[in-house]
């Protein structure tokens, strides 16, 4: 999954991409590269990040999703808290609602996704963006998590969405701590029995910068931190990964299920 930050302020290509040509060019790009689906998102959600209004949203993301849907030959994805986006994206053609607060900030976003047929990834968050990381805290990590995911997944197949269409994500960086994060990928094999597809976005975040802080170029060390990451999430069970740098990814997870692979030949 190739991220499309159509924002200003997202923690690492905020401001790259608010130019419709710009975004346009850059998802082209990512497909080219050997993405399997484009997530679009117009608001950031990184710590301490400031909520956008609905229309402002709507005013960043419905033009790219226009101008995508015409081009592109894979889902699109619409990274959302807010079920009237989320509305509007699908209608224009958009195949995938990911919604960053497993279905618990807008009432009607549940809604919006039975009335539709398209999938959805319910990810876990502990507060919000302006509040998740100041002191995230739990008891069990992983038993904590499980739970909040298997509680929604429920939720949304009593509301009518067929399993079949459900991802999940722990939430990597969504009110956890730099050892909360490393555990859920060690452990990303727990949330198997889910019976679901698992997500995990990795892709630059701070906690490998935090692990990697003696290292000379940062940059290099976020790609490389975040190539670790995404492999042995797909040995641990990871079917999707939401992932910045699209081609070399690609490869990482390419080589990485060829080592799986091997042993059940």
């Amino acid at each position: 999954m190739g991220i499309l930050n159509i924002t200003p302020d997202s923690f690492s290509d905020g401001g790259q991409f608010l130019n419709t040509k710009q975004a346009v060019k850059h998802a082209l790009k990512m497909e080219q590269d050997g993405a399997d689906i484009i997530d679009i998102g117009g608001e950031s959600t990184r710590p301490g990040a400031i909520p956008v209004t609905v229309k402002e949203e709507l005013r960043r993301v419905l033009p790219v999703i226009k101008a995508l849907i015409k081009k592109v030959s894979i889902p699109l994805s619409i990274d959302t808290t807010k079920a009237e986006v989320a509305k509007n994206a699908v209608n224009l053609g958009v195949s995938i609602i990911n919604d960053i607060s497993g279905l618990t900030s807008d009432s009607e976003m549940i809604s919006v996704v039975s009335q539709s047929s398209a999938g959805l990834i319910i990810m876990h968050a502990q507060g919000t963006p302006q509040t998740m990381q100041k002191n995230p805290r739990y008891n069990n990590i992983i038993r904590e998590v499980y739970a909040f995911l298997d509680r929604q997944i429920k939720e949304a197949i009593d509301a009518g969405i067929s399993k079949s269409r459900i991802v999940v994500d722990p939430g990597i960086g969504f009110g956890k701590t730099v050892d909360h994060n490393l555990t859920l990928i060690n452990r990303l094999s727990d949330f198997i029995p889910l019976g679901v597809p698992i997500l995990l976005g990795p892709s630059r975040k701070s906690f490998i910068r935090k692990v990697l802080s003696d290292a000379n170029n940062i940059s290099n060390a976020l790609h490389e931190g975040t190539a670790v990451a995404v492999s042995l999430a797909i040995i641990n069970g990871a079917r999707i990964v939401r992932v910045h740098d699209v081609a070399s990814i690609k490869m990482v997870s390419q080589m990485t299920e060829a080592i799986i692979k091997i042993e059940y030949m």
